[in-house]
């Protein structure tokens, strides 16, 4: 960049998708911090009394935080068996108001990025999450990226070739953007689960002799090409 040879573009900031990619931030930090909240539920039902334990069998997480989020602790902190109730109590509380953080944040993404990019969301697998996070990756003037070849390699989508002199065949590239990469490895799981075309093209592969991991490359390949150029003109 110094030495002025650099021809990349970069990333406008003044567009449509800086506010998606500024309360995605705010998003993330929920997620990661109902993640903590959780961990510390489970390990706190590991450490506590007998009698809190058993009162609390195999539950969903959705049954557990419920439950916990209406007992009643007793007055008596000195008592161990209460204060680790009142903990679970204030943890599940903590819980449920970040659920409901995220699922704002979720909203307020859909109004931004439905406007933006529709066809995008009305794809198979692709929801508010991935589609934010590949107009983040994608940026306010996607035109920089001058092809699906160059927006496959920015998500760690291009193949790398990795044949000897007995096989010809590719694997998945681990550099890019790693938070795009995540995005298009949702979406393939998605379809791999849900969408009959990629169940089918699954079969079809795997009776070819191919390895799931081919597979999975083959439809993050795929699935890369959804770049827009723009999406403001060419909605994705």
């Amino acid at each position: 960049m110094l030495s002025g040879r650099a021809k990349g573009t970069p990333k406008h900031r003044d567009g449509s998708v800086e506010p998606i990619r500024e309360l995605r931030v705010v998003r993330a930090s929920a997620v990661k911090a109902r993640t903590q909240t959780i961990n510390q539920i489970k390990s706190l039902l590991i450490t506590a009394p007998a009698a809190v334990r058993e009162a609390l069998p195999s539950l969903t997480t959705t049954e557990l935080i419920r439950r916990l989020a209406a007992s009643r602790p007793r007055a008596d902190l000195a008592d161990p068996a209460t204060a680790v109730k009142l903990a679970l109590k204030r943890l599940a509380k903590r819980y449920r108001n970040l659920s409901e953080e995220i699922s704002d944040a979720d909203a307020d993404l859909r109004v931004l990025i439905a406007p933006i990019a529709p066809g995008l969301l009305a794809l198979p697998g692709v929801g508010t999450e991935t589609a934010g996070q590949l107009l983040v990756t994608a940026g306010d003037n996607p035109d920089r990226l001058v092809s699906e070849a160059s927006f496959a390699h920015l998500c760690a989508a291009a193949p790398v070739p990795v044949s000897s002199g007995r096989t010809d065949r590719h694997r998945l590239n681990r550099g890019g953007n790693r938070q795009a990469n995540r995005a298009l490895h949702t979406i393939v799981l998605v379809r791999m689960r849900h969408d009959p075309r990629t169940r089918s093209y699954v079969a079809r592969r795997t009776l070819a002799g191919l390895k799931t991991k081919d597979i999975f490359r083959c439809l993050i390949g795929e699935v890369s090409m959804l770049r827009p150029n723009p999406w403001v003109v060419t909605p994705w």
